[in-house]
Formats: C-alpha cells, sequence, structure tokens
C-alpha cells in the first residue's frame, strides 16, 4: 500500500524494520534508552551495542524526545531513538502522536530523505495497532502536506498481521481510497 503526497511517498510493508536500507530507522525507546525487549533489542542485536551505548550517553530523556545515533552494523545509517515510554512502560495515542511529530522534525533537521518506522506502542506500550496507525499516519500525511520536508520516502515496517491490516486501513482512509 502506497500514497503518494508531492514528492514523498508513504508505503506500508511487512518485514524486519532492521533489514531496511534507508538513512533512518525508528526505535521504540523508553526513557532510560536501554534496548533490552522489541523492536529495540532487534535493533541491538542486529545493529550491535554501540547504538545502545550512543543512546544511553545522551540520556536519560522524557516521553516525547527523540536522539539521533549512528546505525552500526545495520543497513540503515542512522537509528532515531524514539521515548514513548517512561519507567511505567505505558504510552498512549497522544503520545505516540506527539513523538512522531518529533521524529519527523529530526529527520529535517538532518535532511535525512528516507525513514523506517515500526508501529510505536504496540508491544511493550500495549496499544491497540489501530490507535498507533491512526496516531502516527495522522502525523506523518499533516508533515508531508505541510511541504519543505526533507522526507521523500517514509516506510511502514510492520512485523504483526494486525499492525498491517490496522496500518493498511488507516491508509486507505486517510488517502480517500
Amino acid at each position: 500500500m502506497r500514497l503518494r503526497l508531492g514528492p514523498a511517498a508513504i508505503a506500508i510493508e511487512r518485514g524486519d524494520i532492521t533489514d531496511w536500507e534507508v538513512d533512518a530507522i525508528v526505535n521504540a525507546a523508553n526513557s532510560a534508552l536501554t534496548m533490552t525487549t522489541g523492536v529495540a533489542s532487534a535493533i541491538k542485536r542486529k545493529g550491535g551495542v554501540i547504538i545502545e551505548e550512543e543512546a544511553m550517553r545522551q540520556g536519560p530523556a522524557e516521553v516525547g524526545d527523540v536522539l539521533l545515533t549512528t546505525g552500526g552494523n545495520l543497513n540503515a545509517t542512522h537509528v532515531i531513538h524514539a521515548v514513548l515510554m517512561g519507567p511505567d512502560l505505558k504510552t498512549d495515542g497522544d503520545a505516540i502522536a506527539r513523538t512522531t511529530r518529533a521524529i519527523l522534525t529530526l529527520a529535517d533537521k538532518h535532511r535525512i530523505t528516507s525513514l523506517a518506522m515500526p508501529a510505536l506502542g504496540t508491544g511493550v506500550g500495549h496499544v491497540p495497532p489501530p490507535v498507533s496507525a491512526d496516531a502516527m499516519l495522522n502525523a506523518v500525511v499533516a508533515h508531508l502536506k505541510g511541504g519543505g520536508s526533507t522526507l521523500r520516502k517514509v516506510v511502514f515496517v510492520l512485523y504483526q498481521d494486525d499492525a498491517y491490516r490496522a496500518f493498511t486501513d488507516t491508509l486507505k482512509r486517510l488517502g480517500g481510497a
């Protein structure tokens, strides 16, 4: 599923985010910036402990903060750590939307043209995939429609069937399909 917005495109794909060859992939981070569960653990396992070490040197962080590190051994050049959860490991749609907007601002600041994102909050954060899809896709569509972004490709790389369905349905609705 794809939606074109001016010079940029949004895509929904199945797969492992650690395999994507993009300027940056997004890590759903906690405020301590440790990478021990979920997508974070997969990123650290494939990209190397250097990613976690570099992130932790920049922390601790608050919910809504985003920070950039190397991509280590990943195909992606960078990892954007999006802090969605504090020590209680809870998040919600508002935090996901706010953090997604911060991701997009940081991407533009660093002139990132291609970005891969997971379904933020749907793992450890226990947010239903439709809530994550609505928060994230509305933020991305609004950002790209606003113009002036360096982003040309934003791909949501989803591992679970329910997340894939939720993001595809939401993108269809937002694209008027």
